[in-house]
């Protein structure tokens, strides 16, 4: 099949599959006579699973290794869930870190009158204005300053 069908059939587009190609992430495809790339089922089932791991967060480099793991038939399980729980451990972070932009967003938009008056604690803070922005928004989770 070619890039646009293997696009379809896999959920990745075929500019992510050239770039897959081009960093070394997949190899590279075969080509016909006319330079046009061909890829098989094979090769397909392989972007599902890169979009699969993607869907789940991954990064690339985590993906090559998933990848390689999942190639490799002599495997240990255990490597593939170290990855798995790296991952989470990763997720969880981002997930604290959105927490606690979340909550300070929310404080600073509490603190904005949304009237037609131009002072605005969210622009203050974004800004670096502390004279404009509440104190509770400097001691609040997620205020990195």
């Amino acid at each position: 099949m070619n890039i646009g069908e293997a696009a379809k059939h896999s959920g990745v587009s075929a500019k992510m599959i050239r770039y897959y190609e081009q960093t070394g992430l997949i190899p590279s495809a075969g080509r016909t006579a006319s330079g046009y790339r061909t890829y098989t089922g094979t090769d397909v089932q392989m972007l599902r699973f890169i979009r699969r791991a993607r869907d789940l967060g991954f990064q690339v480099e985590a993906i090559g290794e998933l990848l390689a793991l999942w190639r490799d038939r002599s495997r240990h399980s255990a490597d593939v869930k170290q990855l798995a729980q790296a991952q989470i451990a990763g997720l969880r972070r981002k997930i604290v870190e959105m927490e606690s932009m979340v909550a300070t967003l929310d404080h600073l938009a509490q603190g904005c009158s949304g009237d037609d008056r131009p002072d605005c604690p969210i622009l203050a803070d974004l800004e670096g204005d502390a004279s404009l922005v509440a104190p509770a928004c400097h001691n609040g989770p997620g205020f990195n300053r």
